[in-house]
């Protein structure tokens, strides 16, 4: 069904009262379907406390008020900037998911220095760098947190579980400058349709991980604490109480995890909104929806659906532009307006500068895409 500019009437939950004032492409986000969002993940793991979201996905300031207003207190992140932001925003316990090494443990510890009310942590999978952290903590007399990273079988980083993981893990507890706070288990590889089969995948790459911790006891520590999965293993890990989760996506959600995941009870919370700006022929629409406005790093069919054109096939695609193909007589003209959602939200989000907030079904003002910079102050 076309949308026009005028069109704010219409019922789907994603037209709104300003769309005529919005230039395209924008990032548009649903504030109460984030809040809605947020609800149903601390539903599903059942305190605040055993919920650490991802920040990689808004890298929004507004987003980490929304989330220490539901009684989230702790963070994880990808990025300095990401970590900075959250300290910026009052953020109490911020985990940088990322070993740091070069230049990056002394922005690391600069924040430290900078943000004393935020406990910043990082992670670590080998001794070289973790003692690298330590010297330069040492160095300006204060203590850095570490998770050891473990390798659950997605092998792009991480320590596989097991006699070296017990040696790094002791290691690092005896190094002056580091607190070891526990493991960190991302299993990003873990993607299966069906939840049960989901789960079964789950549960056997984390048994010799639980046999680790095990271990750890065995050797003389406390049960380390355990920051684990992403977002399509939420459900699972959220059945065991001594886990952490740390989803990303849940918070705008996409196209790609809405077909992945069907068991997850998460709505899409943000589109990118375009409009039709040619139509070279009877059959074809071209769309101000480039890859400068949308992540495109899939194949051409899995980049983005058009809410309001469901049957759009996408048959071009450059910086600025997309070329869509419909049935002849599709009845959208030149200036009308279509509603991508994303297959890969995180990457779009990033590409910018700000979104543009909806809440109640009007245009509400705009949040800055804060961290999308590689650098704030540090």
């Amino acid at each position: 069904m076309p949308t026009t500019d005028s069109a704010a009437t219409a019922t789907q939950w994603y037209v709104f009262d300003g769309i005529a004032q919005t230039d395209t492409p924008a990032l548009v986000v649903y504030a109460d379907r984030v809040k809605e969002n947020i609800q149903k993940a601390l539903e599903l793991v059942g305190d605040p406390e055993r919920l650490r979201p991802h920040f990689k996905t808004s890298k929004c300031a507004a987003i980490c008020s929304l989330f220490l207003q539901a009684g989230i207190t702790r963070f994880k992140c990808a990025t300095v900037a990401e970590a900075e932001l959250l300290a910026m925003n009052g953020a109490p316990d911020v985990l940088l998911a990322y070993q740091p090494v070069g230049p990056k443990v002394e922005r690391l510890l600069a924040l430290v220095d900078k943000y004393p009310s935020t406990r910043f942590s990082c992670l670590v999978d080998h001794a070289v760098p973790a003692k690298a952290i330590a010297a330069a903590a040492v160095h300006l007399a204060t203590t850095v947190g570490v998770y050891i990273d473990i390798n659950p079988g997605m092998n792009r980083s991480g320590i596989l579980p097991g006699g070296q993981a017990v040696d790094l893990y002791e290691t690092c507890s005896h190094l002056k400058g580091l607190e070891v706070l526990g493991l960190h288990v991302y299993d990003g590889h873990i993607t299966q349709f069906n939840l049960l089969e989901r789960k079964a995948a789950c549960d056997a790459a984390f048994a010799p991980i639980e046999q680790l911790r095990r271990d750890l006891v065995a050797r003389g520590f406390a049960l380390p604490a355990m920051i684990s999965g992403g977002t399509p293993t939420l459900s699972i890990h959220a059945q065991y109480p001594d886990r952490e989760c740390s989803p990303g996506t849940f918070i705008y959600w996409d196209a790609a995890y809405g077909d992945a995941f069907p068991d997850l009870p998460f709505a899409p919370a943000a589109l990118v909104l375009t409009r039709v700006v040619s139509m070279p022929t009877p059959s074809s629409l071209t769309l101000d929806l480039g890859h400068k406005a949308i992540a495109s790093e899939n194949d051409l069919l899995h980049r983005f659906q058009l809410l309001n054109a469901p049957d759009a096939l996408p048959i071009m695609h450059s910086e600025e532009h997309v070329v869509v193909r419909l049935s002849e007589g599709h009845g959208f003209a030149i200036g009308d307006v279509l509603f991508a959602l994303p297959y890969h939200i995180c990457p779009t989000v990033a590409l910018h500068q700000q979104a543009t907030v909806v809440e109640d079904g009007r245009l509400w003002g705009w949040w800055p895409t804060g961290a999308r910079d590689r650098e704030l102050t540090v």
